[in-house]
């Protein structure tokens, strides 16, 4: 029998603290699990971050997972740890409504292949994570969904980044130890932001999309929000098998390590909040007082030209991937997904090309200032979460970022908590290195956090 010895809850504990407690005995996977679902049922009912709980599953998992530690046959660090998925990913068994109407009665026979990998590797499932209609939108929420939407756990009012909503809400409350979501323009960074988290894209590829409700061929990258960059670094390390060592490479020191600090242009954007800002640079100060070699460097072209070219990319890639639904039932859509959708069906298609020929020069130039060096710091969002519902706010939050300029050029990229505003709202920078070498980012993102108190601050629901 395990006896659980800390003093705080045990979701209130990182995935890697859970880790550790599992290894030394001091908790088993049964606890763990029956402590996230017990938060669930005690918080749920306010953030809304769950749309399918897998409880009996998640029960059984965890109680396969303390025999085999029992018995010594250890899978991989993740084993008994509680997670949660974003409900566009297929998990055999449980409804895939991606938050749609259209897609009630949908349950899959297959795992996406994330999912399968985590699952093989011992980690237990909670259930599906809210996600806005088909994980896409227009940028704002309009609450005409089967599904209540995701409430910001650091103030219930607030927007929790979209579309990954349910995600970012899970980890910041603690109703998963970790979650995985995906992105096309910024919907792991942008919850992650709005919520306080670690979250981190790879280069299309690295990690698969097989099982993942398509939104945009060409643009979308699954990611994990996790609350601790070591959180990411062990789940990168099991999903990326054979594993990259990241748990190990982020203790090393950021000495001499060459940082460029991209300020913009931000185009049409305009400025970030001030709170935004002042966080921002002294974040920077704090890497320069360890070692680091900043130096000043622009982006080669306005980040809102960025965005431009994703607004023609993305929404008729979704078009074209929906057009059969969007026919034929758009009037079981909400407002978001079927305002994007018709919009990207006028995308004529010479624009369509020439978006594409020009987002291949923009990732080039891009790449050409990555290269320079080990890793550059931006921004993430320009703004603080906005208030839910309000859509001028919410739309300038999901557009208004420094996010889209790496969709395109396919970086890997973090985003993390640079700390918190006066309305004790996250505020938020992104990380980005040079392709294949997401372990610069993680590590710089790694001596930050060690170098700040920002992950003893939990939100007071």
């Amino acid at each position: 029998m395990h006896e659980a010895n800390t003093s705080k809850p045990l979701w209130v504990q990182s995935a890697s603290a859970s880790i550790r407690m599992l290894q030394e005995g001091r908790v088993s996977a049964r606890q763990l699990t029956e402590a996230y679902l017990a938060r669930i049922a005690e918080i749920d009912g306010r953030i809304h971050s769950f749309h399918h709980l897998a409880e009996a599953r998640a029960l059984s998992a965890a109680d396969a997972a303390d025999r085999e530690i029992a018995a010594g046959r250890w899978r991989s660090p993740l084993q008994g740890i509680p997670f949660g998925v974003k409900d566009n990913y297929d998990v055999a068994g449980l409804p895939a409504t991606a938050g749609s109407r259209l897609r009630s009665g949908n349950v899959p026979t297959r795992d996406a292949r994330l999912v399968a990998d985590l699952e093989a590797a011992g980690a237990v499932l909670l259930g599906k994570l809210a996600t806005w209609e088909y994980g896409t939108g227009n940028g704002g929420e309009y609450f005409d969904l089967p599904f209540p939407s995701a409430r910001n756990p650091w103030d219930t009012s607030r927007f929790t980044g979209g579309s990954s909503t349910g995600a970012g809400a899970s980890v910041a409350a603690g109703t998963a130890a970790f979650a995985l979501g995906s992105d096309t323009t910024g919907s792991v960074r942008l919850p992650a932001a709005a919520c306080g988290l670690v979250g981190v894209i790879l280069p299309q590829g690295r990690l698969s999309g097989h099982g993942i409700l398509p939104n945009c061929y060409s643009l979308d990258v699954p990611g994990p929000l996790t609350w601790t960059v070591e959180d990411a670094a062990v789940v990168l390390d099991v999903l990326l098998a054979p594993a990259n060592s990241y748990r190990r490479s982020i203790t090393r020191p950021i000495a001499g390590l060459r940082i460029g600090v991209v300020r913009g242009p931000l185009g049409r954007f305009g400025a970030p909040d001030a709170s935004v800002e002042q966080a921002f640079e002294e974040a920077v100060r704090i890497l320069e007082r360890q070692g680091a070699r900043i130096d000043d460097a622009r982006l080669p072209m306005p980040v809102s030209d960025c965005f431009d070219v994703t607004r023609l990319i993305g929404p008729s890639e979704s078009a074209a991937i929906h057009e059969a639904e969007l026919r034929e039932r758009s009037h079981e859509m909400g407002f978001a997904l079927r305002d994007k959708l018709l919009a990207g069906s006028l995308v004529r298609a010479v624009d369509y090309i020439h978006a594409q020929r020009q987002r291949r020069l923009m990732a080039d130039a891009i790449d050409d200032l990555v290269r320079g060096y080990d890793a550059i710091i931006t921004y993430g969002p320009l703004h603080v979460a906005p208030r839910l519902g309000v859509e001028p706010e919410m739309t300038a939050f999901t557009v208004e970022t420094v996010l889209t300029p790496f969709n395109l050029s396919q970086h890997p990229a973090v985003v993390q908590c640079t700390g918190y505003s006066a309305e004790r709202l996250p505020l938020s920078w992104q990380i980005v290195a040079n392709r294949h070498d997401e372990a610069t980012a993680l590590c710089v993102a790694a001596a930050y956090e060690r170098a700040t108190p920002w992950r003893t601050i939990r939100p007071a629901l």
